[in-house]
């Protein structure tokens, strides 16, 4: 009796549904494609952000580092400080609207305020700590090289997911994970060569290892932002990924903001500005527009995570690694030597391993969303509904 009753109410449920469909299509369907074009305009926004952002901010950094900068505290403050670009967000009331409830929708309960610390204060130390190692790298290295090496973090992300975020391997994943370490593997080879030359091989092994340690933290750090989002935010706003973005970036902040008294390096940061090959100015400008960039970098970095994933983010931000030598060609004047060409060709082939994946992935699950939605109209006869 009791699974009759069950069954009649599934199909008042049913038949509810099946009445509002037929009296108000357009009323149902118009809002969902409002979202898909409102999420492809977000993704495309993130997506502008990180290759621009990544661009622009690397170049600048060897920029610094070419024409009398010294600090590596003062190049790691720049890639994280530039977050108070994004506090006028908070003042504007259209984008931190909450969504619109529905009959469905179970709203998760809020995390507690320490979750939500602990959170922020871990992730914003592990970034702290990678872009220290960033800084390092980028003082010793080419750019182009470390823009190369800096791609093996994709193959880094690959298996945090796997562990964190149950990211299944492939074929064509596991290709992209060799592919990329043979890439970066390749420019150990190079040693002292070509634009390396004024570099000692000390410098340059220290400066690899660092590059190849921060691209490691950095994957481990985007796959924990991703079960974050998952299992302690569980909020599916812009808000949410303004407070990741900004919160962590304020706990990295105050922790390099530390390192660099501590060390010192802030009564150098004058004299820096007087010895700087471009002028004061140019200086200040550099340090700046840093600052902006890779943090218009970050948000699109978090946005990626929350609207596809972590490995979709890290994938996007490997495109725009094979466009830094490019640039770096053009306006360093850095020579694109057989190796580094070898590696840049491989770095781009392990890319596409991956995107083709998603691609394959993503025909996979809409196919069986659609199986699943013809399904249940099989196990629903029509007349049944109708009677």
């Amino acid at each position: 009796m009791g699974q009759l009753e069950a069954q009649e109410g599934q199909l008042s449920i049913t038949v509810q549904e099946d009445n509002e469909a037929n009296i108000q299509p357009d009323v149902l369907n118009q809002p969902a494609r409002r979202r898909g074009m409102d999420w492809w305009l977000r993704m495309s926004m993130y997506t502008f952000f990180v290759l621009a952002g990544q661009a622009i901010a690397t170049l600048l950094g060897r920029q610094y580092f070419d024409k009398g900068g010294k600090s590596n505290w003062l190049a790691t403050l720049v890639q994280i400080c530039g977050f108070p670009i994004l506090l006028p967000y908070y003042c504007i009331p259209a984008w931190n609207k909450k969504p619109p409830a529905t009959n469905s929708t179970i709203e998760p309960k809020p995390p507690s305020l320490i979750a939500l610390a602990s959170v922020y204060g871990s992730l914003g130390s592990l970034i702290a700590a990678d872009y220290y190692l960033y800084s390092i790298g980028i003082n010793y290295l080419p750019v182009s090289t470390f823009s190369l090496i800096s791609a093996s973090q994709l193959a880094f992300n690959a298996v945090f997911s796997y562990f964190l975020n149950k990211q299944k391997f492939t074929i064509l994943i596991v290709n992209c994970l060799v592919i990329l370490t043979i890439s970066s593997g390749l420019l150990v080879l190079q040693g002292d060569n070509g634009d390396a030359s004024t570099i000692s091989k000390s410098k340059y092994i220290i400066g690899f290892i660092c590059t190849v340690a921060a691209s490691a933290g950095y994957a481990l750090t985007l796959s924990l932002t991703q079960l974050a989002f998952a299992k302690v935010i569980k909020k599916e706003t812009s808000r949410a990924i303004m407070d990741m973005t900004v919160y962590q970036s304020v706990v990295a902040t105050t922790i390099i903001l530390v390192g660099l008294f501590a060390s010192g390096d802030w009564k150098g940061i004058p004299h820096e500005m007087k010895v700087y090959k471009l002028g004061k100015v140019s200086y200040i400008m550099n340090v700046t527009w840093t600052a902006i960039n890779w943090q218009l970098f970050q948000v699109g970095v978090v946005g990626l995570i929350f609207e596809a994933s972590s490995l979709f983010s890290n994938s996007i931000g490997a495109v725009g690694l094979p466009i830094v030598p490019i640039l770096a060609v053009i306006f360093f004047h850095e020579k694109m030597n057989g190796i580094k060409a070898c590696s840049l060709i491989l770095a781009i082939w392990g890319f596409f391993s991956y995107v083709y994946q998603h691609y394959l992935d993503d025909r996979k699950s809409k196919s069986e969303k659609k199986g699943a939605s013809d399904q249940v109209c099989k196990d629903v006869p029509l007349e049944n509904i109708r009677s």
